[in-house]
């Protein structure tokens, strides 16, 4: 009696599905927008709705007359890079159509240009970013300050202030920045998704909780951008910002959280992941502190996405039997 069935992968079986784990990821995506709402206002709503509703149909137009086959815009993933997309830009009225060329250059270029999702060796939300931070760098660095619930004057003339990486770029660690706590609730300038880390931390436990994203990436790309930022700062105080600040401003929260754990994107092994959340890191803090943008995160994480394949090779598991 034969009692050895053999056949093809998968052997593990799961009732998780790339639906299911993608509308997961749009709900832990929900306090950031709440947050965004009550800081930035209508106007917040309004460019994620642009943002959202622009890469759904690009997807749609692409697959039905480009590539011809069957839709996908059930799954989640185009909202997912339509609320990332959005949580990059400033709430300025200007984001408005600017955000929809962001949106055909992340669906269009960064995803179904190489076959959909999976298929993309790059995070779509961040290339979009890097595309309009280049291409339109005028109103990708024009920040509204934080107003009430529902501010309308948004939709109008909206008053700019300063970001706290921008004035640390421009007058240096001695000019006034906001308290932590003002960092870690939000109240401070930024882009729509960035500027809580609270919330940003209350989505981030909901997908660990979930299981559909683990501690590797994330405590690598925040412990080196501490402990990296903290040795400039032990150095030389009056050049380099403390620690606990450079991971409360900027992008660090949410890239390290959203954006580079993409498992698309990111390596498939824990080793892998560990390396390329430092990579991450410590390119922020190498770009921040030298290169010519006061933020490194999304050009980080994309020159990590281009590392993916070689760490998915080096640190490849052993197979059975060799």
């Amino acid at each position: 009696m034969n009692l050895l069935n053999i056949s093809g992968s998968p052997h593990v079986h799961s009732d998780e599905s790339t639906k299911k784990i993608m509308w997961r990821v749009n709900l832990a995506l929900m306090p950031m927008l709440i947050v965004a709402i009550a800081y930035f206002g209508i106007t917040a709503l309004l460019i994620s709705l642009i943002s959202v509703a622009s890469c759904v149909l690009f997807q749609w137009l692409i697959e039905k007359f480009i590539l011809k086959v069957d839709t996908t815009i059930w799954d989640g993933s185009a909202i997912v890079t339509g609320l990332l997309l959005a949580f990059n830009v400033p709430a300025t009225v200007d984001m408005m159509w600017i955000v929809v060329i962001g949106a055909l250059v992340a669906i269009g270029v960064a995803k179904m240009a190489f076959g959909g999702l999976g298929k993309n060796p790059f995070n779509p939300a961040i290339v979009g970013r890097i595309f309009l931070l280049i291409s339109f760098p005028v109103q990708m660095t024009t920040w509204p300050q934080v107003g009430g619930l529902f501010p309308m004057e948004l939709l109008t003339d909206a008053t700019s202030g300063a970001t706290p990486l921008g004035i640390i770029k421009e007058q240096g660690v001695s000019a006034g920045l906001p308290q932590a706590w003002d960092l870690f609730i939000g109240h401070v300038g930024g882009s729509l998704g960035e500027v809580s880390a609270l919330a940003i931390l209350i989505g981030a436990i909901y997908l660990l909780w979930r299981r559909i994203i683990s501690w590797h990436i994330p405590v690598a790309f925040i412990g080196t951008a501490f402990l990296f930022s903290g040795l400039l700062w032990l150095i030389d105080p009056t050049t380099y910002v403390d620690p606990v600040v450079t991971i409360l401003t900027g992008g660090i929260m949410l890239g390290a959280c959203f954006m580079a754990t993409d498992m698309v994107t990111s390596p498939m092994s824990k080793v892998g992941q560990l390396i390329f959340g430092c990579g991450c890191g410590l390119l922020t803090i190498i770009i921040r502190n030298w290169g010519a943008y006061p933020e490194g995160v999304s050009f980080a994480i994309l020159i990590m996405n281009c590392i993916t394949p070689l760490l998915n090779r080096w640190c490849k598991p052993k197979r059975f039997a060799v």
